[in-house]
């Protein structure tokens, strides 16, 4: 019989999202307590999800041994605090995105993880286990793509001002960045999942849609390490709201759905050269085994790896070369030039991309 592991979830908004994912994983998890400040939303929760417990107290859940892992979903100034806090109580950890506020914070947090020598901790990026790009997934490994060329990604959504009257949105030292780090990051990490490392990144950025701090408008221009050229581009000044994913390789294209929010989900479409190629990408898909997908899909393959002593399917390098992604896109915006990748210690924005007048002061790494 397969074990069930016991979540404690800390937060009442995007909470509701991976609850979901829970619940369709009735044989693998079981969520015992919710903890959340907003006592309306969180005990609403926890009647539509049948949780036992509710509280207010972190500390109170945290020291629970009746718990294998703590979900954070809360807002991103407070992820590093709260995950070092559950893999030092011995916790495994699944956490939203923005996973930090830093690349620095990333290969701080890699260190305690090694120190606890145990948990594991699972940056959340569900976009990844859409059957669309799953598919194209396939096509790559069994070579029926060929050379990359070109990648163009469009996050085009709309956020008006009751959006940001939340009072952490919109405000560089709560919400830790813009459009750029907190909507489009998950497209940007298929970027990454499917071509691996960026070489570099020229960047625009923009405040044009509401009065916020952070950026709600960009345009980036990338060079992989493949030697494909990406274009991505983000607004949350999008009337009508699209998300598209377009891969152009040499014996095939593929483009997503434009919804939104499920932009890695089918229908895809994967158009190759020729007649003779469209047979066998055909052959292909028509042998791709279907699954779950999203946060239920991610929760899964997250049991997997906790039982069997594996890497989580999504690693804390998952999260930094997203983290770097968005650093580059920042620093080139500043300094209206390339920003070359990686991030190294010693690049003026490892440590921070937030402006002077918005970092809190600087913590001695333990």
């Amino acid at each position: 019989m397969t074990r069930k592991l016991r979540v404690g979830v800390v937060g009442a908004g995007i909470a509701e999202r991976h609850l979901a994912g829970y619940g369709w994983n009735k044989d693998l998890f079981e969520v015992p307590v919710l903890c959340s400040l907003d006592e309306g939303r969180g005990r609403d929760l926890c009647a539509k999800y049948e949780i036992a417990d509710y509280t207010q107290d972190v500390e109170t859940l945290l020291r629970r041994d009746d718990l294998d892992i703590i979900d954070i979903c809360t807002p991103p100034d407070s992820h590093f605090d709260l995950c070092r806090r559950a893999i030092e109580a011995g916790k495994h950890v699944v956490c939203e995105k923005p996973l930090f506020g830093s690349v620095a914070e990333v290969d701080e947090m890699a260190a305690i993880v090694a120190r606890a020598n145990g948990p594991k901790l699972m940056p959340i990026f569900q976009y990844r286990y859409g059957t669309g790009l799953q598919k194209l997934k396939l096509l790559i490994e069994k070579g029926l793509t060929g050379r990359p060329f070109l990648t163009t990604i469009e996050t085009h959504w709309w956020r008006g001002r009751d959006y940001y009257e939340v009072p952490w949105r919109g405000k560089w030292r709560s919400e830790l960045g813009g459009g750029l780090l907190g909507h489009a990051i998950h497209a940007h990490d298929m970027l990454n999942y499917v071509h691996g490392d960026c070489a570099d990144v020229f960047a625009y950025g923009a405040t044009l849609v509401n009065p916020i701090e952070v950026e709600d408008t960009a345009a980036l221009s990338v060079r992989m390490k493949n030697g494909s050229l990406a274009s991505l581009s983000m607004t949350l000044g999008s009337r009508r709201e699209i998300s598209r994913l377009r891969f152009c390789f040499h014996d095939l294209v593929a483009e997503s759905i434009l919804e939104p929010y499920t932009m890695g989900r089918d229908p895809w479409s994967f158009v190759a050269g020729t007649p003779e190629h469209q047979a066998r990408v055909d052959a292909a898909l028509a042998g791709y085994e279907g699954r779950e997908d999203g946060y239920t899909r991610q929760f899964e393959l997250f049991h997997t790896a906790i039982l069997s002593g594996a890497e989580p399917p999504v690693t804390l390098q998952d999260a930094r070369n997203s983290l770097e992604l968005v650093t580059a896109a920042y620093a080139s915006q500043r300094s209206g030039q390339p920003t070359v990748l990686p991030i190294t210690a010693d690049h003026p924005l490892y440590r921070s991309w937030l402006p002077e007048d918005a970092r809190a002061p600087e913590r001695i790494a333990s």
